[in-house]
């Protein structure tokens, strides 16, 4: 079992920086593929960005160079590095875990099987 806690999340301004955590004190990471999704205001839960146990990255193209997703396995931690933050990015920010069977990014919201809770991330204008 895997209990995932995100922690990081706030209100900034337009280009500042944040750094989003996900820590599981439960299961061996690095049997998991793991995904940052967000849900924005009034809107549907989007893929972020992806680590999968292979060690390939995944991010959607709104993020591209904006963002870094890392994960240290000894620590059952999984990051999520936001720059230049803009007021789009607005969002519940989810971190989620699959123990589906490949190497390779997983990019479907189904396979994952785990979730937090979801950490408010704001940026203003």
């Amino acid at each position: 079992q895997v209990h995932l806690v995100e922690s990081g999340g706030g209100l900034v301004q337009a280009g500042d920086s944040l750094r989003l955590s996900c820590k599981s004190s439960e299961g061996t990471f690095s049997n998991y593929g793991l995904a940052w999704f967000r849900r924005p205001p009034g809107e549907e839960r989007d893929l972020v960005a992806v680590s999968s146990t292979g060690g390939s990255t995944y991010y959607t193209d709104s993020v591209k160079g904006r963002f870094t997703i890392s994960r240290d396995d000894a620590k059952n931690t999984l990051f999520l590095q936001m720059n230049s933050l803009k007021p789009e990015d607005t969002a519940v920010y989810f971190c989620a875990a699959t123990t589906l069977r490949t190497r390779g990014v997983v990019l479907s919201v189904r396979p994952y099987d785990y979730w937090g809770q979801g950490t408010q991330v704001t940026v203003s204008s």
